[in-house]
């Protein structure tokens, strides 16, 4: 017993210490970290890539808050932490620095601005009275030509949520993401006037991911081993605001060099023409653009052909049905941009093991159903009528089906389907038995080319 015991002991330590390799290996922290200089998103390089201005354009901000109200979600409890950073008006200032396009001016905190100046002169005229009085005064204050408002105006949490996971004899493992979704707006107003000169609106996505793997065994009737290994990774939301803003701070750029906002800042058009051409495109990309960053296509044109082989198998009066290998051929025409009809011949042969083997000449009107047209990837079902040729007299069914279409290429489709046949006659197999009619299942993978136009 006391062997026993000593052996548990020392299997616990050996774990121990495999469970703190097993940190490192999946890259969690094993120790403490210093402090270091913070992250740079993408668009902090692309900011500090941007071609210079003639002159700087003094901007300013005096404040650029989180407006959505929203606090973190807790299992337990209330939380009283909110879900956006409050620094946001920092986070622009240091985004605008370095665009080098712009000279920020201290408008957040005016007041402690304000009060250290009258300080200043307070302490120059109690002791500094025998010095000329010209020196005693204090350089005016920049004011500036353009102010920036706006702000965090929404966080949605949980827009998209999933995961897949599968267990077989105690051992398992799973995955699982959330979308939460950021949006910002920025606009620019002139101090001469009140006018808003421009307006931009940028969404930034973040995303949370968690993997997991287990084992679970019992070793005899009364010893049960099991373990469990998972990482979740979180985007911090920080970074994500950051994301955003600099966005926003490009795009407001941009679009000012575009629509000549900027006016004496841009010297040469011409230098900044390829910034303006990307933006361009990538705006029309953009627009084009649905939640979830899903990008609609029009690739799909309002005719097409398609070709897929099937494996069929027989439900009818005899047992042991044989799977068989036939093909489709067809085309389909969109009178609108969910619904198609669909005409096509195919071959199948049904078959039951040492029985009877027939094959079938058949041709298929269908009625079918796009879910979801503007995705590449979209489900479908269908449903219709049929008629089935052989050697001895012509036999009618109709017939149900379903399945995905992915869009691997422009104007090509790649198809994964199942269908079922509904027979109105019980002899498809030449035996007739029962009150149930023959019936045949199919499983197809096949391609869909898309020609004419929109």
């Amino acid at each position: 017993m006391r062997i026993y015991t000593k052996f548990r002991i020392v299997f616990g330590i050996v774990l121990l210490y495999v469970m703190q390799g097993c940190t490192s290996i999946l890259g969690l922290p094993a120790e403490k970290e210093k402090s270091m200089m913070g992250e740079i998103t993408p668009y902090t390089t692309e900011l500090r890539n941007l071609p210079l201005p003639k002159e700087k354009i003094v901007i300013g901000v005096y404040k650029f808050r989180d407006q959505t109200g929203q606090y973190k979600p807790s299992e337990n409890g209330n939380n009283w932490s909110t879900a956006v950073p409050q620094g946001t008006t920092t986070i622009l200032i240091k985004a605008l620095e370095d665009s080098r396009w712009f000279t920020p001016i201290e408008r957040e905190n005016i007041a402690n601005l304000l009060n250290e100046r009258q300080i200043i002169r307070s302490t120059r005229q109690e002791y500094l009275k025998d010095v000329d009085k010209n020196s005693q005064a204090l350089p005016p204050l920049l004011y500036a030509g353009t102010l920036l408002e706006g702000g965090v105006i929404s966080y949605d949490s949980n827009i998209m949520t999933g995961g897949i996971g599968a267990r077989y004899f105690g051992i398992g493992a799973s995955t699982q993401y959330r979308q939460d979704r950021i949006t910002i707006y920025l606009r620019a107003v002139s101090t001469l006037n009140g006018e808003i000169l421009k307006t931009v609106y940028v969404s930034k996505t973040i995303l949370s991911t968690s993997i997991n793997g287990s084992f679970f065994k019992y070793v005899d009737t009364e010893r049960l081993l099991e373990a469990e290994v998972g990482v979740t990774q979180n985007e911090p939301i920080q970074m994500a605001v950051t994301d955003a803003i600099e966005k926003a701070v490009k795009s407001l750029i941009v679009e000012g060099i575009r629509d000549k906002i900027w006016g004496k800042a841009v010297d040469v058009p011409a230098k900044y023409q390829q910034i303006v051409d990307e933006y361009n495109a990538e705006q029309k990309i953009s627009n084009n653009r649905l939640i979830g960053n899903k990008y609609p296509t029009n690739d799909r044109q309002n005719v097409s052909i398609f070709g897929q082989i099937e494996a069929n198998k027989i439900k009818g009066d005899y047992v042991s049905p044989k799977t068989t290998v036939g093909g489709k051929l067809g085309v389909k025409y969109f009178f609108a941009d969910n619904f198609n009809l669909e005409a096509n011949a195919n071959v199948f042969t049904l078959e039951n093991e040492n029985i009877i083997s027939k094959t079938y000449v058949a041709t298929e009107v269908n009625l079918e159903y796009l879910i979801i047209p503007k995705f590449k990837l979209s489900p479908y079902v269908y449903a219709g009528l049929g008629s089935m040729f052989s050697t001895d007299k012509a036999r009618y069914k109709g017939q149900i089906g379903g399945g995905l279409e992915y869009l691997v290429q422009k104007n090509l489709g790649l198809r994964l389907s199942s269908q079922y046949d509904l027979g109105f006659t019980d002899d498809w197999d030449g035996f007739v038995n029962g009150q149930r009619k023959d019936q045949n299942l199919r499983f197809a993978l096949g391609i869909n080319f898309y020609i004419g136009k929109k």
